[in-house]
């Protein structure tokens, strides 16, 4: 379904467009430009994977020093999320909350989806790799890119780079400059309708006087929520939503989330022995620039550690380019007056924050202590909410039974989202040693599951 703003005709619908070479006026093309000959974009082969096309485009983007991130399971033809059909997806236009969908993704936040050509769908697969440039800086926000097309050639890209800062709109609207007049703006969520931070993205591509706006989703945002849509349409712009929005609700599940259900998105993270027995170690090349778990503290807003494994062992670091590291929560039950952290430097204090049962003092100084009246995953995800991230890493390890405590009917109350687990090849005894026994009575199957293997581990990756 065509939604489209402007003038319409006399039976209601929407003017008809002058095409070939009668009706007294010059040809137009599906491109609504005029000439013989089709813009340049529509003479490029047809290849079945459309993100291979060689488009000329020029690039002047906010830089964060990093290039675009990739997930924790570095991609794979066939594990990438391909084109959504229409007749599979919901209806309604507007944000709603609903259970949990299949691969962890809200089912209510549903658009009027489009079957997508394949450069549509290659100009959203470039927003949401745009987007990814800024994994891990842009929360309580979302990860926005966007691209600005005209007669066939990219002439704008931008994406949003951190909170407070530009949406990704404005970004490729600068980078386009006189080029964005009569031109199709690609974004991978609904431009913004309402002054925070920043002014609405939807004047800044009204007064460019773009000509469509192919959008990948609808914002779950109640203050946005189709409202920045039909302020386009409004302004005579016409509008398309749901290209590729499968990538784009995958892309940002952990806001999506967060505006659901009020909690932080949580990923369960493990690193279990051949036999099944919880470890410390993490698999080799891991903690280094490129491995999964470096990639993990650069995605995650924020991990949760007992204070056991921040007593005895360095605090867990990107070592990404670019990466913002991750705010620590320290998980203190029964513990004593005192807690030393030895691998945090005051310098870096106020990236700590300490939730306890009882009052505690903490070295160094400068970190915030929280006592909470009862400890439990549920409480601290809506309080991480509260305190703007999106998403946290639950990292577990020999923690013993009170961390494990957190993560009791985590499934069955809907608390965990994602589930990591690294399998290392040894075999370790069992004295002494904690397993994965826990989250509950019943049994269940995670869904969507990826595994790679990488210098002698397997990863396994999938959804609850």
């Amino acid at each position: 379904m065509r939604l489209r703003g402007g003038k319409r005709g006399t039976s209601g619908e929407p003017a008809a467009r002058p095409r070939g070479k009668g009706g007294g006026g010059a040809r137009v093309n599906r491109y609504g430009l005029k000439g013989a000959r089709p813009p340049l974009c529509s003479q490029l082969p047809t290849v079945p994977n459309p993100t291979k096309l060689s488009i000329p485009r020029r690039i002047a983007l906010p830089r964060l020093g990093a290039p675009p991130m990739a997930s924790s399971l570095v991609a794979r033809p066939h594990l990438t999320p391909r084109p959504v059909r229409a007749a599979t997806l919901a209806s309604p236009s507007r944000a709603r909350v609903a259970a949990w969908g299949r691969g962890g993704v809200a089912a209510g936040v549903r658009c009027h989806a489009q079957a997508a050509g394949d450069l549509d769908a290659h100009y959203m697969r470039r927003c949401v790799e745009l987007a990814r440039r800024a994994a891990g800086h842009t929360s309580p926000n979302p990860m926005v890119g966007c691209v600005i097309v005209r007669d066939g050639r990219v002439v704008g890209e931008g994406f949003h780079p951190k909170a407070g800062q530009p949406h990704a709109e404005v970004f490729a609207l600068r980078d386009a400059g006189d080029l964005a007049e009569n031109a199709t703006a690609y974004v991978s969520l609904e431009p913004c309708n309402h002054y925070g931070r920043t002014p609405p993205c939807t004047e800044a591509l009204i007064n460019a006087k773009v000509k469509e706006v192919v959008v990948g989703m609808t914002d779950p945002n109640p203050i946005v929520a189709s409202k920045g849509i039909e302020k386009l349409q409004g302004a005579g712009i016409d509008v398309r939503v749901g290209v590729e929005e499968a990538l784009c609700l995958k892309l940002n599940e952990a806001y999506i989330h967060r505006m659901l259900t009020g909690k932080a998105f949580a990923t369960l993270r493990a690193t279990l022995s051949m036999n099944g027995i919880v470890t410390n170690q993490i698999g080799k090349g891991a903690e280094q620039s490129g491995g999964y778990y470096s990639q993990l503290m650069k995605e995650y807003d924020g991990v949760i550690i007992s204070s056991d494994l921040a007593q005895m062992s360095n605090l867990p670091v990107s070592h990404e380019a670019g990466a913002n590291q991750p705010q620590y929560i320290i998980i203190a039950q029964g513990e004593g007056s005192r807690l030393h952290i030895p691998s945090l430097s005051e310098e870096h204090a106020s990236k700590a924050i300490v939730l306890a049962d009882s009052p505690v003092t903490v070295e160094p100084a400068g970190v915030e202590v929280a006592v909470l009246r009862e400890i439990d995953l549920d409480s601290i995800l809506q309080l991480l909410a509260q305190r703007g991230l999106c998403s946290v890493l639950v990292d577990f390890r020999e923690a013993g039974e009170s961390f494990a405590s957190l993560l009791n009917d985590f499934q069955e109350d809907k608390l965990v989202q994602k589930v990591v687990v690294e399998m290392l090849p040894v075999w370790l005894a069992s004295e002494g040693r904690n397993n994965l026994a826990f989250g509950g009575s019943q049994s269940f199957a995670l869904k969507n599951v990826e595994y790679r293997e990488v210098n002698g581990s397997v990863l396994l990756e999938g959804y609850v």
